[in-house]
C-alpha cells in the first residue's frame, strides 16, 4: 500500500498511480478539477505521466458556488384590486409626454395593463385635432380614471361621474372605478384629508371601486379603507418630485395596519418615483404595487425608463417574497469555509 495525503486526509493507494489516475478512480470529472502535488500545480496536460510517490500531499479542488437553472421566475399570485385582476404591478400614467406617439411606446414598454387618464376637455383633442384615445389600445388596457386636479370633494365627484360615463360608452371596464385625488394645496398637491374621505365615503356609495390617494398617514389611511376603498394609495414623496419614498416606516406601519386579518388588501405606492431604484424600494417594503407617471415622461429617455420601471418592479417584488438577509455589524464570508488548501507550513 501507498500512503498519501488528499485534500488533508491520509489515503491509502493500492499501488503508485499518475495523477489522472487517481482522479479517474476517485470518479472526478478530469475537466472540472485542478490538482496540485506537494504545493506545485500539475498542469491537466501532464496528470497522466506524473507518477505520485509515498508520502505526497495530493489536493484536488473544483469549483463551488450557487446558481438556478431556471429561466423563469417563481409563480407569484396576481393583483387584485375590487373586482380586477392583472399580473402587472406598475401602474402607468398618460400625461406629461412629448407626444401620443412617445406615451404610447412608454406604455407598452412598461408592460402595464392599467394607465391613468385624467378628464379634462383639453385633454380629448390636441391642437392637432388628435384624442389621446387614438393612443390608448383599449381591449389591451384598463382606464383608470383620475380626478386630479380636484380640489374639493364635490369636484372630485363629478370628474368620476363623468369618466364613468365616458368609459361605459367605450366598454372600457375601467368605468367601475376611480382614482380618487382631493387636492388641498397647490403648490404641494398634498391631499385634503377632510374631503377625500368624504368623496371616498359618497363615491362608495355609489357603486364605485375606489382607489384613494393619499399621504403617508397610517391613521387617514385607516380611515379610508374602512369608509370602502378598494385600495389605499400613500405618496412616497410629493407627485412629480421624484423624491423616491421619503417615509419608509410609515408606509411599513400602513401595510401592518391595512393587511392586519386582510393580507391581501392592495397597497399601492402613488407619487414621487423619481427612477427605477424608487420604485423597487417600495416593492421591497411589501406594497403590492406603483402608479407613476412622470417619472417615466420626464426621464432624459422615457423609452428606456420604461423597461427600466417594468423591470425595477418585478426585481423588488422578487426580492420582497424571496426576503431579504439581515443586516449584520461584522463580515460573514459567501464562500464556504470548508474544504479549502491547507496553508502552507
Amino acid at each position: 500500500m501507498v500512503e498519501i495525503t488528499l485534500n488533508g486526509l491520509k489515503k491509502s493507494l493500492p499501488a503508485l498511480l499518475s495523477v489522472r489516475e487517481l482522479v479517474d478512480q476517485l470518479g472526478y470529472d478530469r475537466r472540472r478539477v485542478a490538482v496540485e502535488v506537494n504545493q506545485e500545480v500539475v498542469p491537466s496536460a501532464r496528470h497522466q505521466e506524473h507518477q505520485l510517490q509515498p508520502g505526497d500531499a495530493v489536493e484536488i479542488v473544483t469549483l463551488v458556488g450557487g446558481g438556478s437553472q431556471e429561466m423563469e421566475s417563481p409563480p407569484d399570485k396576481r393583483l387584485v384590486i375590487g373586482n380586477f385582476t392583472f399580473h402587472s404591478r406598475l401602474i402607468t400614467g398618460t400625461g406629461k409626454y412629448a407626444n401620443y406617439e412617445l406615451m404610447r411606446d412608454c406604455l407598452a414598454a412598461s408592460d402595464c395593463e392599467v394607465t391613468t387618464v385624467a378628464v379634462r376637455r383639453e385633454r380629448l383633442v390636441d391642437k392637432q385635432g388628435r384624442s389621446i384615445l387614438d393612443y390608448l389600445d383599449l381591449a389591451r388596457y384598463t382606464i383608470l380614471p383620475n380626478t386630479a386636479g380636484c380640489f374639493s370633494a364635490e369636484d372630485a365627484m363629478r370628474h368620476a361621474r363623468l369618466a364613468r360615463e365616458l368609459l361605459a360608452n367605450l366598454g372600457n371596464p375601467g368605468a367601475d372605478w376611480v382614482k380618487l385625488e382631493c387636492l388641498g394645496d397647490p403648490r404641494t398637491l398634498l391631499p385634503d384629508p377632510v374631503a377625500t374621505l368624504q368623496a371616498t365615503e359618497q363615491l362608495v356609495k355609489e357603486g364605485f371601486q375606489v382607489l384613494v390617494y393619499t399621504s403617508d398617514d397610517p391613521i387617514m389611511a385607516r380611515r379610508l379603507k374602512a369608509a370602502g376603498a378598494a385600495s389605499v394609495m400613500p405618496a412616497g414623496s410629493p407627485i412629480g418630485s421624484g423624491q423616491g419614498v421619503l417615509n419608509p416606516n410609515n408606509i411599513r406601519i400602513i401595510l401592518e395596519y391595512l393587511k392586519d386579518g386582510d393580507p391581501n388588501y392592495p397597497v399601492i405606492v402613488d407619487a414621487g418615483v423619481g427612477t427605477a431604484s424608487d420604485v423597487t424600494v417600495a416593492m421591497e417594503l411589501g406594497c403590492d404595487g406603483v402608479l407613476l407617471n412622470t417619472g417615466i415622461a420626464h426621464a432624459q429617455d422615457p423609452l428606456r425608463m420604461a423597461w427600466a420601471m417594468k423591470y425595477a418592479c418585478e426585481s423588488g417584488r422578487l426580492a420582497y417574497l424571496a426576503g431579504r438577509i439581515p443586516k449584520k455589524l461584522y463580515a460573514q464570508a459567501s464562500s464556504p469555509m470548508e474544504g479549502r488548501i491547507e496553508a502552507a507550513k
